[in-house]
């Protein structure tokens, strides 16, 4: 079984290297790496070209960077027009210490026709799970959900967005991080939603395999390792006004309940906003 295996690199190419390390080590299925830079430094592309030629991966460069869905979609276009079943999504800062990582996620693929995605337990360095994560509430309520993270910080296992990681199961939303898909399913989606830059691909790609009958399943006894540093993603304001738009892009166009519940969720999500600008703004002062 041949598989592709899409990396999309941004200004991560040393990321990359130890990503495509542990992939080229992945027994019991052939893997065509292929790397899609998306608009990097002139630096950082040139090293991940020459990267994918030291490894024999597939280089593609983007012309222009519209963002997270639309880079993989480069990807995962060359991938079905190559025949692929499946294709796995990993990001750059993704670490498969379990040789057999790939070829189980393709068994549990090929178990029913009506699995669009597989997804594993992933972990943070410091072992905290983020799969399989919550549905998306479709109350208006939820939407003023972060006021208990503000105001009542709980020591819990786990957040309140992650569900049962200990048993394997059909679940409803997973990490973005790293997941395998059906490519026909991918192309009858039309493949991944570009009007988002960055954020809620997740919450959008559950609602795409709920609406298309489909499924995703969740298998506990696969792990990755997610090295994810926020502090390295650039200016935090920017990104967090990008999770706002795509959230509210979501809840539009995929959570739409009522005009009423609708601007009751664009409220609360652009309170959070508010709340975000004040407190950062307010530690900045007081560093002073």
């Amino acid at each position: 079984m041949k598989v592709a295996v899409i990396v999309l690199n941004y200004n991560s190419s040393t990321d990359c290297r130890k990503c495509i390390s542990d992939l080229k080590r992945q027994e019991g299925v052939s893997l065509e790496i292929i790397i899609v830079d998306n608009c990097s430094r002139e630096d950082d592309a040139l090293a991940a070209k020459s990267l994918a030629a030291e490894q024999g991966c597939t280089f593609i460069a983007a012309k222009e960077n519209r963002g997270y869905n639309a880079g993989n979609n480069i990807g995962l276009r060359y991938a079905a027009g190559k025949g692929y079943e499946y294709a796995l999504i990993a990001n750059p800062d993704m670490e498969f210490p379990q040789k057999y990582y790939v070829r189980r996620m393709v068994m549990e693929m090929e178990k029913s026709l009506n699995v669009a995605v597989v997804a594993t337990d992933i972990t943070s360095p410091d072992l905290q799970h983020q799969n399989p994560m919550m549905p998306d509430p479709k109350n208006w309520t939820s939407s003023f959900n972060w006021m208990n993270a503000v105001f009542h910080r709980t020591s819990k296992e786990t957040p309140d967005f992650i569900g049962d990681f200990k048993t394997s199961h059909v679940c409803k939303k997973v990490s973005g991080c790293c997941l395998m898909v059906r490519i026909n399913f991918i192309e009858d989606i039309g493949f991944f939603n570009e009007n988002v830059f960055l954020y809620c691909e997740e919450a959008i790609l559950s609602k795409q395999v709920e609406q298309a009958g489909m499924y995703m399943y969740y298998v506990a006894d696969l792990q990755a390792v997610h090295r994810h540093i926020k502090s390295t993603k650039g200016n935090a304001r920017k990104r967090f006004r990008t999770w706002i738009s795509s959230r509210l892009y979501f809840e539009r166009h995929y959570n739409y309940q009522s005009r009423c519940s609708h601007i009751m969720k664009t409220i609360g999500w652009n309170s959070y906003l508010a709340v975000y600008y004040m407190t950062d703004y307010l530690r900045g002062f007081f560093r002073k």
